[in-house]
């Protein structure tokens, strides 16, 4: 199979051909390493790859034999290393598979390496020290976001058609509208953390995909979902697959336009152009859209200080885990200068200041839900502004401590955090891009909790009016292949 013809198709498509025997899925499997190859030397996406262990039967499952990459943090896949972007712990080996790992063997994909994250996840760009930056494919002086940037940039480049991904406050969505492509983060409960987790973040943090079409993510989230025992949440299983509901029609639906971020972020001309055209694509559909005055049930400082209480707290908790277990000090040898400044903060979190940001998560989710009453959906640009610079977010990081790089990440990106916290569906659609740059922009629509359904319903319908999988960015594993002087085969 040659790459040109690898990557016309999704994940869906590879695996059709291989359970018709069109291709075998050495065929794929080769065509997806040497894909990696071609771009990976100049967007710095994928941090490792290996030959595949797994060898599905053809046709067992939707995705049996497609080609796939996780993410260096979320899961763990026995005998891999798993280093979450970060000089503390590098070179760490997993000894078991995470139940989603199991999951993805029994979905039948197939695991070619693991993507970059920026250190332990904990930011919007992925420009960690360990690795170096990971580059936006469609223009690589610009960040991939994160924290699931590598998986983000090696989907839209065309390495794999479907990665894993992460989104504990947009780390799924927004790498989704920097890089075009379609992200769904599900309800809190609909994909297990475990074994290691019973939530991450306090149940802020979920697992997914990013993908370049709506049914390979739908796929797999039919394939992941479902509780696994001690699970401390239960979304309920939806009455039918997810890949049916792309296909079926959304009917007319009441959507409410949140054209100003929480906090007052002032929206970029381009982004609140492309909100305007995706507001009349809607109604063109059948939909009917009113701006929407969406209160988060606390302040907005108020908001953001709770966050950064439950996140350091949790972040500092797994620095000192992984510096007990590896030997290793909590110094600038081995973090970066804001992971340590959080650590630092969450250290100082007190158990009743843990408590009330609890409580103020309950208020964001009680109140948010009131809306859903009111709307089927909510629609929001994914982020204020198209992808900034390499190095923008991170200047001046030394100077902060753990509330103002969360000030920081929530300034940049207002629109998401509030759907991690109430633990309901949301997702970045790729349905419009900058009319002056060509750069993706991406469409926040959340629903209530458990309607992941619903937003496939209306993702598989713009994706039919409006389809984006056609459009490629300048980095694309479809052009001439380029020598690569970073060998990544482990």
């Amino acid at each position: 199979m040659k790459v040109s013809e690898y990557v016309r198709h999704d994940a869906v498509g590879l695996a059709e051909l291989v359970a018709k025997g069109e291709v075998t899925p050495a065929e794929v499997e080769a065509a997806a390493h040497e894909a990696v190859r071609r771009v990976n030397p100049r967007i710095n996406a994928v941090v490792e790859t290996w030959p595949a262990d797994d060898r599905p039967a053809p046709g067992s499952t939707p995705l049996a034999g497609a080609p796939f990459l996780i993410k260096d943090f979320g899961v763990a896949m026995a005998g891999r290393r798993t280093e979450l972007g970060s000089r503390l712990a590098a070179g760490h080996v997993a000894r078991s598979d995470s139940f989603l790992m199991r999951r993805f063997r029994r979905a039948g994909l197939v695991t070619l390496g693991r993507t970059a994250t920026p250190e332990l996840a904990y930011s919007i760009t992925t420009e960690p020290v360990l690795y170096g930056p990971t580059r936006n494919p469609w223009d690589p002086r610009r960040g991939a976001g994160g924290s699931s940037g590598g998986a983000a940039a090696a989907v839209a480049a065309g390495a794999v058609p479907l990665a894993h991904a992460t989104d504990a406050a947009g780390s799924l969505r927004i790498p989704a509208a920097y890089n075009g492509l379609f992200g769904l983060k599900p309800t809190r409960g609909r994909v297990s953390m475990g074994p290691a987790l019973d939530e991450g973040f306090n149940g802020l943090a979920v697992q997914g995909g990013v993908s370049r079409t709506v049914r390979d993510s739908a796929a797999l989230l039919d394939l992941i979902r479902g509780p696994e025992p001690g699970d401390p949440y239960f979304a309920e299983q939806p009455s039918r697959p997810y890949a049916e509901e792309v296909t079926r029609p959304p009917g007319s639906l009441r959507i409410g336009v949140l054209a100003r971020a929480w906090g007052g972020r002032p929206t970029a001309a381009p982004v609140a152009e492309a909100l305007e055209r995706t507001v009349r694509l809607l109604e063109s559909l059948g939909h009917r859209t009113e701006e929407a005055a969406v209160g988060l049930g606390a302040d907005w400082e108020e908001f953001v200080l709770a966050n950064a209480r439950l996140s350091t707290a949790n972040l500092a908790a797994s620095v000192d885990d992984l510096s007990a277990a590896l030997g290793r000090p909590v110094d600038s040898s081995f973090l970066e200068p804001a992971t340590l400044a959080a650590h630092r903060y969450g250290q100082r979190v007190s158990g009743p200041q843990f408590v009330t940001a609890l409580a103020i998560r309950n208020r964001v989710a009680r109140g948010l839900a009131r809306y859903f009453g009111t709307y089927d959906l909510l629609l929001t640009p994914t982020l204020p502004e198209p992808p900034p610079p390499l190095g923008a977010y991170g200047a001046g990081a030394e100077a902060l401590d753990g509330l103002g790089w969360i000030e920081r990440l929530n300034d940049h990106s207002p629109f998401t955090m509030a759907f991690n916290v109430a633990g309901t569906p949301a997702m970045s659609v790729p349905v419009t891009a900058d009319s002056g740059t060509g750069l993706p922009i991406g469409m926040q629509f959340a629903a209530g909790y458990g309607l992941e359904g619903l937003l496939f319903r209306l993702a598989g319908q713009l994706e039919q009016a409006q389809p984006w999988s056609d459009r490629v960015p300048a980095v694309w594993a479809g052009d001439s292949p380029v020598p690569s002087s970073h060998p990544l085969d482990g």
